[in-house]
């Protein structure tokens, strides 16, 4: 598409967006429910649990490369993407509901069972999301427009997330005077149901709400046969390009980072903060106002500062802002957790971080989006499926690591299975509150550091399209 056309209609802009609610979903899930449902409510153990985890994204690793190639060279009358979108939508929905409905099994076959559809649910999701997100360089080849698109992309990731999740908190854990409701499976087992199903209408709407714009969209290159070593050769010129490994590197440390923050999430909300799952709903909510203020202030920053600048400076205050309220706690300057107080605070700053941590993915994604044009003017080839393949494989293997990391500070403090938020041994927490604030705040400023090395601006991506648009005419 060349820059003289129109731009993303609105319709269309929410339409892609929407699409992402199926990832926000599942990444909500694995990033926050999943290892303390396995291991404090189905009782297996925790290190169990992660490894099951762990493995299932191995599994999955290899979906990635695999679908991002399938996506750049599908010859169909649908295009490159959509049919691997609209093929997703069930699959998808049936692996996401099973994963939170296991049926009665010992502790061995919980473990296998956790990975095979923890495995299926991630690579399912990969037949979406890759072909989705290689979508926004196709839909849009101006430089804000794709700031614009990928924003709204990450509200919708958010925002299904986050809504989900408030569900849960509000409506699903419901405590009993025996039980506080985050313990109790029921929960978990609707809320695999409620997510499945809104996962399945995100990515039909996503699909069929860009399906208008198939005709526009770059076509595949020619069918040739290809060894496997070629293919790979291929793959590896591409992914060579110096601004590709600038967010390679930002994506290995932020990722890390998030899995590790999220994984422990639940954790500080009950054990820490001792708030109830009720108390727990409007401080997960409060994420929408993030992702709502990300959306605007990642484009404006972007356009006074330009996209790494921004980016950089987003992630900067992340590692600040994120691990904050823990590290007050520890000094004794938040709150105390009977305090009317503690909620309105806790809200305030879980705003203002998490809008950093979205800003800044949705600068990333958008200076991926840039690359694209690069590499083509560089190899001759549009290779959007790759990169966008292997920014997806750095999510989630990443995250997966940071669910390890978490995994493995819970086992240096010592914390229990099924513990009791009211009798839990004060240092224990205080332990693990001490390990969460370094931790989160080094990767944060690692992944700012790691984007420094992406070269692209404005006037490259400009020369860039002006050189495209040459080659094509001659």
């Amino acid at each position: 598409m060349s820059s003289n056309e129109p731009q993303v209609g609105p319709l269309t802009r929410i339409c892609y967006g929407i699409g992402s609610v199926a990832y926000g979903i599942k990444d909500n899930g694995f990033g926050y429910f999943l290892l303390f449902y396995y291991s404090q409510v189905l009782g297996l153990p925790s290190a169990q649990a992660s490894l099951a985890i762990f493995v299932a994204l191995l599994l999955d690793a290899a979906s990635d490369p695999i679908v991002g190639i399938m996506s750049d060279r599908l010859h169909s009358r649908w295009g490159r993407r959509h049919p691997l979108m609209y093929a997703a939508a069930i699959p998808i929905a049936a692996s996401f509901y099973f994963l939170w409905n296991p049926p009665e099994l010992s502790p061995d076959q919980l473990f296998l069972y956790l990975i095979v559809w923890a495995a299926l649910v991630r690579t399912c999701l990969t037949f979406f999301e890759v072909p989705s997100t290689a979508l926004a360089p196709e839909l849009t080849d101006l430089y804000d427009e794709r700031t614009t698109l990928a924003s709204i992309r990450y509200f919708f990731g958010w925002a299904g997330g986050i809504m989900i999740a408030a569900i849960a908190y509000g409506f699903l854990f419901v405590d009993t005077p025996e039980l506080d409701g985050r313990l109790i499976p029921g929960g978990y087992e609707l809320y695999g149901l409620i997510g499945a199903g809104i996962m399945f209408i995100a990515i039909l709407i996503s699909a069929g709400g860009t399906h208008h714009r198939i005709p526009t969209l770059k076509q595949p290159p020619a069918k040739r046969k290809m060894s496997f070593m070629e293919l790979i050769r291929e793959t590896r010129e591409s992914l060579s390009n110096r601004s590709f490994m600038a967010i390679f590197t930002f994506g290995i440390f932020s990722a890390t980072g998030s899995g590790f923050a999220g994984a422990l999430s639940i954790y500080l909300y009950t054990y820490l903060w001792q708030l109830s799952s009720r108390a727990t709903a409007p401080l997960i909510l409060s994420g929408i106002l993030s992702a709502a203020i990300a959306t605007y202030a990642a484009p404006a920053l972007s356009r006074w500062l330009g996209k790494k600048h921004a980016a950089m400076f987003f992630a900067f205050l992340a590692g600040i802002l994120v691990p904050l309220p823990v590290a007050l706690r520890l000094v004794g300057l938040m709150p105390a957790n009977d305090s009317t107080a503690l909620l309105p605070t806790l809200i305030a700053f879980n705003v203002v971080a998490i809008a950093q941590v979205i800003a800044a993915s949705t600068l990333v994604s958008s200076m991926m989006a840039d690359i694209v044009d690069e590499s083509e003017l560089e190899t001759g080839r549009r290779s959007e499926g790759i990169f966008f393949a292997a920014r997806s494989f750095i999510s989630k293997s990443l995250s997966g690591l940071g669910i390890v990391f978490a995994t493995i500070l819970l086992e240096i403090v010592s914390f229990p299975t099924s513990a009791d938020p009211v009798n839990l041994d004060t240092d224990i927490v205080w332990r693990l509150g001490a390990g969460y604030v370094p931790t989160v705040l080094g990767f944060f400023v690692f992944a700012m550091i790691g984007i420094n090395g992406y070269r692209l601006t404005r006037e490259q991506h400009e020369a860039n399209l002006a050189l495209l648009t040459e080659r094509e005419a001659n």
